[in-house]
């Protein structure tokens, strides 16, 4: 995967993400903020749609990826600010400063101690956020063009609201409190990691969309018809036409993947062992007819492991075949999508567990591919 750095400046250069130095960047800033926060939360379907590919359903939740579920992280101080903001309480620092948008000067943040969570999908990180969900396949354009449109549209918002306020400094304090009080339950500074975060999500009201097919199905929900065809980004036809292409391009990828796992098992990993257990079968033999009352213990043994697991990775196979011959089967995309994400790849994992178990005992003479050991240290 990959890091996307987003940001928001003025035409003259001036980093709207930057804390304020000043009351009127303080206000300003916090703005900005919630603006952004108020947008992931309410378009956390769009966000997590704009990163999805078959090869990110792996990524995201493990192998040092973020999870599958999108929240904010702030760090501790920015978060503390906010808290304070929030329930009408001093900012809890050694000053117990009370914060006043508008009045007030934020305190000096960190970079450093807004970038201890690498499990957040959406990080803050002085003064940008990262955006680590992208794989690394993926072009940013998708990801960036739902950012800049969430919190385009979040603005249009704030902007109608505040523009017919009769005292603006007022106002701009009530929205920024009740924005953030809304939408409180999208900031979490905790591990993403923790089997708990997925329990506290759905405490929440978060959505886990886990895969390709779980987030498209709500690309075509009217707040986000209405979002990108209000802000004139693109019309209804050409995200009907997006829904199609992302499941369509799901679909070919995992067939293509299912016919290559296939192809190993059945030309050369069932094979390379039916070799290798005829070998060693021909030693044990071979063995005990040269030394009377050889018992080949080591490779009878070995027989047993080699022919319980082919039969295995043999019915693993056809369980597979079938998963993938029915979801071809399927002319909707959205129900063949389904079926690769719900059948065939578990069984697939099923099949790749088998051919683990079988490759250690094999001889390296007998392996059909490079061991992670020669990728790493030997070609």
């Amino acid at each position: 995967g990959k890091h996307n750095n987003w940001s928001m400046s003025t035409n003259e250069g001036e980093n709207l993400l930057e804390p304020g130095a000043t009351p009127e960047k303080n206000a300003q800033f916090l703005l900005f903020l919630t603006a952004i926060i108020k947008a992931v939360d309410e378009n956390q379907d769009l966000l997590r749609i704009s990163v999805a590919s078959a090869g990110n359903d792996h990524r995201l939740g493990a192998h040092e990826a973020p999870p599958a579920i999108i929240s904010v992280y702030l760090g501790d101080e920015l978060y503390a600010v906010l808290e304070s903001i929030k329930d009408s309480k001093p900012y809890d620092n050694k000053a117990k400063l009370k914060m006043t948008i508008g009045v007030d000067v934020l305190p000096q943040i960190p970079k450093d101690s807004t970038d201890r969570n690498r499990t957040s999908p959406f990080a803050f990180t002085g003064n940008k956020f990262e955006f680590r969900s992208v794989g690394s396949s993926l072009s940013i354009a998708g990801p960036n063009t739902t950012l800049d449109s969430i919190v385009a549209f979040t603005l249009g918002q704030f902007a109608d609201e505040l523009e017919k306020a009769s005292d603006f400094n007022s106002a701009l304090q009530a929205l920024i409190k009740r924005e953030i009080t809304a939408h409180w339950r999208i900031l979490f500074n905790g591990n993403g990691y923790d089997a708990s975060w997925v329990k506290e999500a759905e405490k929440r009201g978060l959505l886990n969309l886990r895969t390709l097919p779980d987030a498209v199905a709500h690309y075509l929900d009217k707040k986000n018809i209405k979002l990108f065809t209000d802000l004139g980004v693109y019309t209804e036809v050409e995200m009907k036409s997006h829904y199609d292409i992302k499941l369509e391009k799901y679909c070919k990828v995992l067939n293509i993947e299912v016919e290559t796992m296939l192809e190993m098992i059945n030309k050369d990993i069932l094979p390379c062992a039916f070799r290798y257990i005829n070998e060693v079968s021909s030693a044990a033999i071979n063995l005990k007819a040269l030394v009377p009352g050889a018992r080949a213990f080591a490779q009878e043994k070995l027989l047993e492991k080699l022919d319980a697991l082919v039969n295995e990775l043999a019915e693993k196979e056809a369980d597979l075949s079938s998963c993938h011959a029915r979801a071809k089967q399927n002319e909707d995309f959205m129900a063949q999508a389904r079926a690769y994400a719900d059948e065939v790849i578990p069984a697939m994992a099923k099949a790749r567990a088998v051919a683990d178990e079988i490759e250690p005992l094999l001889a390296e003479s007998c392996k059909p591919y490079p061991s992670y050991e020669d990728l790493l240290f030997r070609i």
